[in-house]
């Protein structure tokens, strides 16, 4: 069952070879900052509801380098003028875009009211980051391919690493707080420790 839409918040799902995969968008209502996570397989809805909420893209954060999370990167950079980071362990993997900014996990960032908390959920890739979201009107954790709906992320680096952080960084979450995967629905804490 889908948590409801929250304000401040989209999901974006664009079809990538033969899957689809997810970003989002969030934003502070009062300075009309916002903030990317991950570019998806095509910017151009994310583009367009920037423009129709009438944003500014001040940060694009990426959960991991997977080239179905970043593969429209470039556009997103050249149409927001923005500064994109990935966690520094990640940055070193094979494929992973150059050029970006780098964060250690534990970092913050700050948009307005919002401020997003970073927690390394390795095992998917060296660098798989959770990004926790606070400032909206419920907790949101953005976190790439750790966990899906109903599933664990596919681990195709180390699945007892994947298991482990996902129990300590996302798991420990209170239960209300939405999780937003890299592919699939959303669904919540709670729904994932019942049903997981």
């Amino acid at each position: 069952e889908q948590p409801a839409p929250i304000a401040g918040f989209r999901m974006f799902n664009t079809p990538y070879e033969d899957m689809t995969v997810n970003s989002y968008l969030a934003w502070d209502p009062e300075s009309r900052k916002a903030v990317v996570f991950d570019s998806g397989a095509d910017s151009a809805p994310i583009l367009e509801a920037v423009k129709e909420n009438k944003l500014t893209i001040d940060l694009i954060l990426l959960t991991h380098a997977h080239v179905d999370h970043v593969v429209d990167l470039p556009k997103l950079l050249a149409a927001s003028k923005a500064k994109a980071y990935i966690n520094s362990r990640e940055a070193d993997s094979d494929g992973s875009p150059k050029g970006l900014e780098t964060f250690s996990a534990g970092q913050s960032f700050v948009l307005g009211k919002l401020r997003i908390e970073t927690r390394l959920t390795n095992g998917h890739s060296p660098g798989q980051t959770t990004f926790v979201v606070r400032g909206l009107e419920r907790l949101v954790a953005v976190i790439g391919d750790s966990l899906f709906a109903g599933s664990m992320g596919g681990s195709v680096a180390a699945y007892a690493d994947q298991l482990r952080t996902n129990k300590a960084e996302i798991l420990t979450l209170p239960d209300d707080t939405i999780l937003a995967p890299g592919h699939g629905p959303l669904t919540t804490v709670a729904q994932e420790k019942q049903h997981n």
